[in-house]
Formats: structure tokens, C-alpha cells, sequence
């Protein structure tokens, strides 16, 4: 199975760490962001992943060259950034006619098992299955309202009045159907542009591991201080 590990954003709210510092190369208790991504797709069982970037692209291309772990990395520079779902359309070739494939905000923090949510998509079909967690202030996110059966109602992206506090989670296993909803313009945002379009036609998984979005320095030390680590989650090997 492949991925799309999404990378490519300037992280402006970790400034002065991602000044010197790409985003996807932060350390979580010494351990860089994408190290542990990679890790975590292995043990998912991923064999291909595919990484967009653009902000110090060639610090994350030697940072890869040192790395003998995980699956295959095919690194894609963007000189204009295209967006959450522009990246998907622009490389659509690299999915070819695979049926289902992983799409993983590379600022997302977790310990979760990637396979439970995977088997709940195969067993419903659906165009997309999206992750969510619980959050405190959910105008700041894509909210999620979903009914007993975990289809996806409504999604809203940054709502001034929120109607849930379920959140999208960065977590997202995509179809050919998804990316048949996606215009032909660019930058496009997955949030905004493409996931509200598909109510009806996604699945939920709450997700109740630990899960933190780490754009902003408030969560990023909260992760030095809550990280668990993989070796701890209990996931799959």
C-alpha cells in the first residue's frame, strides 16, 4: 500500500525552531517527526511513501539519504506550494489505479494503529475514511459530525459556530473516487475544497490514542512532555 506523507508546509507557528529547522524534522524527545513517521509506516505495513516539499527541501533530502528503515520515499520539491489536495491531483499518476492509499499530515503526532482504521474502510468502501479526535477549541479544524453508523453528515472546515467536537486528525485513507472530487485548480486544500463535498460518502474512526498536532509551540512542548513512543503504543511490528 502507498501514502502521501504531507510536508511540504513553511510551519510558521514553530518559529524560531523551524527557521533553521524544516517541520518535518523537529525532534519529539530527540527523535526527528519524520523518523517517527516512517516508523510508523512500516509497521502499517506501507511499502511506498510519497513526501512533498518545499521549505529547506534539501536539509529533508539529506536527512533521507541517512535513513535505512521504513519504506520506499519518493520526495516531490514543490517550488509553489500546491496544497493538501493539489499535491494529491498533481501526482495522481503515482497512485496509478490503486483502489485505496494513505494520506498522512506529516505534523501529526500519534500512536495509533493505522490497520484498525484501514479494516473498517475495506469493510464499508467508501470514498474516504477519516480519522478524528476529540479537541478543545474545534474552530480551529475541520469538524466532523457523523451518525451511529459512522457515515460522515457534515464537514466543516474552521466553523465559526461548531456543531461537534470531533476533528479531522490529518489521518486519511483516500480512493480514485476522492480524487475524481477534486478540481483542477490549484492551491487547494483538502479541508476546504474536497472533504465537504463527500458527506454521504465517508466513514469516521474516532480515534482515542494519543494524537496531537504539534503546529504550534503550545502542543510542540506538550509533546516532549506527553510522548509515550511507539515502543510504548502497542502497535503491530
Amino acid at each position: 500500500m502507498k501514502a502521501f506523507l504531507l510536508a511540504a508546509g513553511h510551519g510558521t507557528r514553530l518559529r524560531p525552531i523551524t527557521d533553521t529547522i524544516p517541520k518535518c524534522l523537529v525532534p519529539i524527545r530527540g527523535v526527528p517527526m519524520l523518523d517517527i513517521w516512517l516508523d510508523v509506516c512500516r509497521r502499517a505495513g506501507i511499502e511506498e511513501l510519497f513526501v512533498n516539499l518545499h521549505s529547506k527541501a534539501d536539509v529533508v533530502r539529506v536527512a533521507l539519504q541517512q535513513r535505512n528503515i521504513g519504506p520506499k520515499v519518493q520526495l516531490s520539491e514543490e517550488p509553489v506550494l500546491l496544497g493538501s489536495a493539489g499535491t494529491l491531483r498533481h501526482n495522481r499518476d503515482w497512485i496509478a489505479s490503486d483502489p485505496e492509499f494513505w494520506v498522512l499530515y506529516a505534523d501529526v503526532l500519534t500512536t495509533f494503529d493505522l490497520a484498525q482504521m484501514l479494516a473498517l474502510h475495506r469493510r464499508g468502501q467508501p470514498a474516504a475514511t477519516i480519522g478524528l479526535y476529540r479537541v478543545k477549541d474545534p474552530s480551529r479544524c475541520g469538524v466532523v459530525q457523523f451518525d451511529q453508523d459512522n457515515v460522515v453528515q457534515e464537514f466543516v472546515e474552521k466553523p465559526s459556530h461548531p456543531k461537534s467536537d470531533w476533528a479531522f486528525s490529518g489521518l486519511l485513507i483516500g480512493t480514485q473516487e476522492l480524487l475524481d472530487a477534486i478540481p483542477a485548480e490549484s492551491p487547494l486544500d483538502l479541508g476546504f475544497d474536497v472533504l465537504p463535498k463527500l458527506a454521504g460518502r465517508m466513514l469516521a474512526y474516532p480515534i482515542s490514542d494519543y494524537l496531537l498536532d504539534i503546529g504550534t509551540l503550545e502542543n510542540y512542548q506538550s509533546a516532549q512532555e506527553t510522548w509515550p513512543g511507539l515502543a510504548n503504543a502497542g502497535i503491530s511490528t
